[in-house]
């Protein structure tokens, strides 16, 4: 079986079992070729912009003698989706890049769960979500190579979520994730460095800051006021 590190590990996770699958921005394929091996999929479209990039996955899938479970595709985002999919990951980009993929790709990807993990602007991609016609289902952190990362599924569906809930992720905050602690301090370190650079040139910037720094500051009070009790 293929190992998995991290953050891919988390992304296998909250990936749902279904007959058909597919990895936009693929690149290496080793998450596809784990669903592949598991089981939890019957069969995986790797989609990429990038044809070098695809043939990487190709490779790897060969090698595991794959191939007959595994469609390629060179594309756009979803509109390189061959077949429907019952799940779809788009991972390893930024959330003004997947929120694209998603608004353009709306009718290609049906009602396919997403399982998505922006690198950069989480909060942005919740509340795009929202616009979007989306509720999120599930959500994971992940430590892996010296930085965070979050994970999330959304599915077809209405929601509205506070200015907490966008920040910090409606299910983590729920469920009490017990790496939220960690991730909390570590958006703290980050902001306050970014207020104390914001604040001598830009005020509006700053005052952002600042509110997301208090906020950030009351989850972390309320999750160790949790822990205690």
């Amino acid at each position: 079986m293929i190992e998995l590190d991290e953050r891919l590990s988390m992304l296998a996770a909250l990936t749902p079992a279904c007959p058909v699958a597919a990895d936009i921005g693929a690149d290496h394929g080793f998450l596809g070729a784990w669903l592949l091996q598991s089981g939890k999929c019957g069969r995986v479209q790797f989609l990429d912009i990038s044809e070098p990039s695809l043939r990487k996955a190709s490779r790897l899938i060969r090698s595991l003698n794959l191939s007959d479970r595994a469609v390629f595709s060179v594309g756009d985002g979803a509109e390189a989706l061959a077949e429907p999919a019952g799940a779809v990951v788009i991972a390893g980009m930024g959330a003004a890049t997947i929120e694209g993929i998603i608004e353009r790709g709306r009718d290609k990807l049906g009602d396919a769960a997403l399982i998505l993990q922006p690198n950069i602007n989480v909060e942005r991609l919740r509340e795009a979500l929202v616009r979007l016609g989306y509720v999120i289902s599930d959500e994971s952190l992940a430590r892996a190579g010296g930085r965070w990362y979050v994970g999330l599924r959304a599915e077809r569906g209405s929601a509205a979520y506070s200015q907490r809930q966008l920040l910090a992720g409606p299910v983590l905050l729920e469920r009490r994730h017990p790496s939220l602690a960690g991730y909390a301090r570590f958006r703290l370190t980050v902001q306050r460095k970014a207020y104390l650079g914001a604040v001598r040139s830009d005020k509006a910037r700053a005052q952002a800051l600042l509110e997301e720094i208090k906020c950030w500051e009351e989850i972390e009070a309320w999750l160790q006021a949790s822990a205690r009790s």
